[in-house]
């Protein structure tokens, strides 16, 4: 009785610990940042570390990811600050159904009455509320919350006199899609990237069960996002498109915008296939070497 009482004691620890650590990067992740404008009528309306997107239009606006649950208050506050409103929102679009990214969907939605469209695949998975993830299962779960439609791959989605492209490009979920939209400002029409993730955090990439084919869609993915023309690279967390770096650089000057970085997305690619590559590599050792 003893030992099994230890156990549990070690077990409650072991979880408390785990959920202290995840609350912790959540919220070192979701500290606020000034909201600023991209280029044209997009606009950063996210947190620190991980993004949402505002493309407005004259019939309201296109959110594309909402962040974590707790990332929906500095969302509305960055559109206040922009002049916008949250009720304005009249389209709602997703990267990918993980709660660092869908986590406050369905409070947008019912906020805003706005259309939520995505991946028949990640259709599902917010409809469960992120459980039964392939590499997570029921360890991140977020507020279930049902789209109104599914999308194709490449389809347009028109609004407003907008457009934006769903590009799937699996791996980092089994639905995970990459937007693109072409937006004009002072005179140039930029290509605008929003990639995908590309990261595999602790992901099994050989022989997995629940996703035979996640590296080959892994190296699909990067070989389309590789022929996508890319003026604008922006994509879910600031690490992965600079961020910091580029507001900072703005600031210093205006003149430049340095979110103009076609080279920083073909280096993003590329660091994203290395570290898949060393990923597999390490997962093929024997467990002596590892």
């Amino acid at each position: 009785m003893k030992h099994l009482y230890a156990t549990l004691l070690f077990i409650a620890i072991v979880c408390q610990a785990a959920h202290g650590q995840f609350a912790a990067t959540s919220a070192a992740w979701n500290r606020p940042i000034e909201p600023f404008r991209v280029v044209g009528n997009l606009y950063y309306v996210g947190a620190s570390d991980v993004s949402a997107f505002l493309l407005t239009t004259p019939e309201g606006h296109i959110l594309i990811d909402s962040g974590l649950a707790e990332t929906v208050p500095l969302i509305e506050a960055n559109l206040k600050k922009l002049g916008f409103r949250l009720e304005d929102i009249r389209l709602l679009l997703i990267s990918h159904g993980h709660f660092d990214h869908v986590g406050g969907m369905a409070e947008l939605k019912s906020r805003t009455k706005a259309r939520l469209l995505a991946n028949p695949v990640e259709k599902a998975l917010l409809m469960r509320g992120g459980k039964g993830d392939f590499a997570f299962q029921d360890k991140y779960p977020f507020a279930p919350v049902e789209p109104d439609g599914a999308l194709g791959d490449d389809e347009e989605v028109r609004f407003g006199g907008a457009v934006l492209k769903a590009h799937f490009t699996p791996g980092h979920t089994k639905g995970s899609t990459t937007w693109t939209t072409t937006i004009t400002d002072g005179g140039r029409a930029y290509n605008v990237v929003i990639a995908a993730s590309l990261s595999a955090p602790g992901y099994q990439l050989i022989d997995n069960p629940d996703y035979p084919s996640i590296v080959a869609d892994y190296e699909a993915s990067i070989a389309k996002l590789r022929a996508l023309p890319c003026d604008i690279f922006l994509s879910l967390h600031s690490w992965d498109f600079g961020l910091h770096a580029k507001v900072a650089a703005r600031a210093k000057d205006g003149a430049v915008n340095p979110f103009v970085d076609p080279e920083g997305y073909l280096r993003f690619l590329e660091k994203s296939k290395a570290n898949l590559q060393k990923q597999i590599e390490e997962q093929r050792k024997p467990i002596s070497q590892k």
